[in-house]
């Protein structure tokens, strides 16, 4: 039970607009998956696609790391899109063991069907916004982001059960010593 005047850690402004920002990017990646499931292409197929259609001949290689994924993770998207019929991959003709990745007609309509239902659901999110609305936004996002990333960079967390650091639980450790 809470003592009188004292406040639970996540009531407060802070964690309130941190769970409506959360709530945001869940219900748009939820409508973008709900729109996207007509085209037959699932959201990580797709971005690939929309990639690949503005770079043509795009190495796996050069995908797998604007992605940040394995090599092998992306060959298993990329041949999924391609027994869909919605990618080519042809081997480099400079590098044996490098493929190009080259949009089908097929890939080609699933990106102009999806430029639609993104312009629709970009126009739906800031309807209402006025320029100036938006620039704010967007400075108040960088802002948000900048502090996140420099506490990446400020390392760990000094708690009295020693630092927290990336992966590692002073507290379990601590359990598990005695």
């Amino acid at each position: 039970m809470k003592e009188p005047g004292s406040r639970w850690p996540f009531d407060s402004p802070e964690h309130r607009l941190i769970e409506k920002y959360i709530r945001v990017t869940r219900l748009h990646r939820s409508v973008i998956e709900h729109r996207l499931e007509g085209t037959g292409v699932y959201r990580s197929q797709h971005q690939i696609l929309m990639f690949a259609s503005h770079n043509p001949n795009v190495s796996q290689k050069d995908l797998a790391e604007m992605y940040g994924v394995s090599g092998a993770t992306m060959a298993v998207s990329l041949k999924k899109l391609e027994k869909g019929g919605y990618i080519n991959r042809l081997v480099d003709q400079h590098d044996n063991r490098c493929n190009q990745i080259c949009i089908t007609e097929k890939g080609r309509k699933v990106v102009e069907e999806s430029v639609l239902i993104f312009q629709r659901l970009e126009r739906c999110m800031f309807e209402g916004f006025s320029e100036h609305d938006m620039d704010v936004l967007g400075n108040l996002l960088d802002r948000i982001y900048g502090n996140l990333d420099q506490d990446l960079k400020d390392g760990p967390i000094e708690t009295e059960h020693g630092p927290i650091e990336a992966g590692h639980n002073p507290i379990e450790t601590e359990r598990e010593e005695n």
